[in-house]
């Protein structure tokens, strides 16, 4: 299930450097990690649903990516964004 246009905003706002800013890594990271959390709650009661568990596994090499990026390109604001996000620092 995609997250709903409100979530998406609220999240967009949040996570943004500047107005209308929907692509910058820290948005993206932001938005790949709310749908990990309620795909991991998915997964929780419907163990064996490997479609889905399919598609975790890419969302999360995905934001590994991304995560990898921003920590070589601007560090201060990887650690803050982890900070905010809750998620470990093990890239």
């Amino acid at each position: 299930m995609a997250l709903d246009s409100a979530k998406t905003a609220e999240i967009v706002k949040e996570f943004a450097r500047k107005e209308g800013d929907t692509g910058s890594s820290e948005v993206q990271i932001a938005l790949l990690s709310n749908r990990i959390a309620y795909l991991t709650e998915h997964l929780k009661t419907h163990k064996k649903d490997h479609a889905s568990r399919l598609g975790l596994l890419k969302l999360v090499g995905q934001r590994r990516r991304l995560m990898r990026y921003l920590k070589r390109t601007n560090k201060d604001v990887y650690y803050t964004l982890i900070g905010k996000l809750e998620i470990r620092d093990n890239i």
